[in-house]
């Protein structure tokens, strides 16, 4: 098999995609392909069950989004000016790729969302490495300016992606819905791919698995826009061709340019991502540079130490030793200083918080960091009961806010 679906939209696209995850790689286990991607709306809800069961049935899966790009700054947000965007397909070629991707995304949504969660440039600089982008569909930017009739800016919009990708890493997006405009883009983005020496790549823009499907997903539009079946001018997609399509089918479809099949295929053997789910992969603690989060905890504690007790005999500091030890030890000093500054962010700005509960209340060192306000070693606590090396697991603060 030579052509991979680069192009999906699941379930996760949400009152838009009708695929279920196991749907669509079912299907393409169907049809003999070696790989898919999913490529939802904005989001990436589904990459982990996706990955998951992807992997389960022998399949390939290509980690992926389609985002939406601002026509200015992301942080532009003026109704006239910002209110349209573009969309733009990225794929992850590499767990930096991936890294990359789920920082773009988060970021189009705390920072970019305006009617949808939008990515900009200047981000899309930041964040370009180990990334594969497609111009995507006729609501790309490089489509979008083609249907405007401004040609010149189409070709400076390809230039300018390549700048962010590379050359060898952007690719011009074929698609072939029996939509009459999508056979005027086709034809530029051709000329565009001649006169920069880039490549194209064909895609089925999938919405739904079988193509008697298409019904359900003009329902799903219909909830999304407010609007119901029987208006005539609601939005509604024009075709019938959005459904995951055989080799054989997408091979007649592009049977003038047998490449921009093939070109699926070398994009499927870039993007190599594979997650580890039996590994813990906790967040650093931001510190400045050259200062150790072990002794900054170490500090920390001693302070709170001083602050509990009047005068700590030996046995304190013996017992707290050995809890920032084993705190050390199993990995988790990044853990206590970010629950500490969570607390401490909260108690600074009024936010009500009480104490740690639970099996937390048997730490001194979550008494000295005011994470917890029982006296473990008044009481007797038993910090092992909270944290053990020889049973490794997650610490568990309870905390109410």
């Amino acid at each position: 098999m030579s052509f991979v679906h680069l192009h999906v939209h699941s379930e996760y696209s949400l009152l838009d995609g009708v695929c279920r995850i196991t749907s669509l790689v079912d299907k393409a286990k169907e049809l003999g392909m070696s790989a898919v991607a999913l490529t939802d709306h904005g989001v990436m809800y589904g990459v982990v069950d996706f990955y998951k069961y992807a992997k389960s049935q022998g399949i390939k899966s290509i980690i992926g989004c389609e985002v939406y790009t601002a026509p200015r700054a992301l942080t532009d947000k003026t109704p006239d000016r910002d209110a349209s965007y573009g969309h733009l397909v990225l794929l992850a070629k590499n767990e930096k790729g991936y890294k990359n991707l789920i920082k773009l995304v988060s970021v189009a949504f705390t920072d970019g969302y305006y009617y949808k969660p939008r990515v900009d440039m200047e981000l899309l600089k930041k964040h370009s490495e180990g990334i594969i982008a497609l111009s995507a569909c006729l609501s790309g930017d490089i489509p979008k300016l083609i249907l405007n009739n401004d040609f010149d800016g189409a070709v400076e919009k390809a230039k300018e992606y390549v700048g962010i990708f590379g050359k060898d890493d952007f690719y011009l997006e074929l698609q072939e819905h029996n939509i009459p405009e999508q056979k005027t883009v086709n034809i530029k983005l051709i000329q565009i791919s001649k006169m920069l020496g880039l490549k194209v790549v064909a895609t089925n823009d999938v919405h739904y698995v079988e193509k008697e499907e298409n019904h359900v997903q003009d329902v799903l539009v219909c909830i999304q826009t407010g609007t119901t079946l029987n208006d005539e001018s609601r939005m509604k997609f024009n075709s019938t061709e959005m459904y995951f399509k055989s080799e054989e089918e997408m091979l007649e479809n592009f049977r003038s340019i047998p490449e921009a099949i093939t070109n699926t295929q070398e994009i499927a053997e870039k993007c190599n991502v594979d997650f580890c789910f039996t590994n813990r992969f906790l967040p650093r603690f931001a510190l400045d540079e050259g200062v150790n989060s072990a002794e900054y905890l170490n500090k920390l504690c001693f302070d709170g130490l001083k602050n509990r007790y009047e005068n700590p005999d030996d046995e304190v500091v013996k017992r707290l030793e050995y809890e920032l030890n084993v705190i050390n030890t199993m990995g988790f000093t990044d853990y206590f200083l970010i629950v500490w500054d969570v607390i401490k962010f909260a108690r600074d700005n009024d936010i009500p918080v009480g104490p740690g509960r639970g099996s937390a209340a048997g730490s001194l060192v979550s008494y000295c960091l005011k994470i917890t306000d029982v006296d473990p070693i008044k009481y007797s606590l038993i910090f092992e009961r909270f944290l053990n090396s020889e049973r490794i697991s997650m610490p568990d603060i309870d905390m109410d806010f």
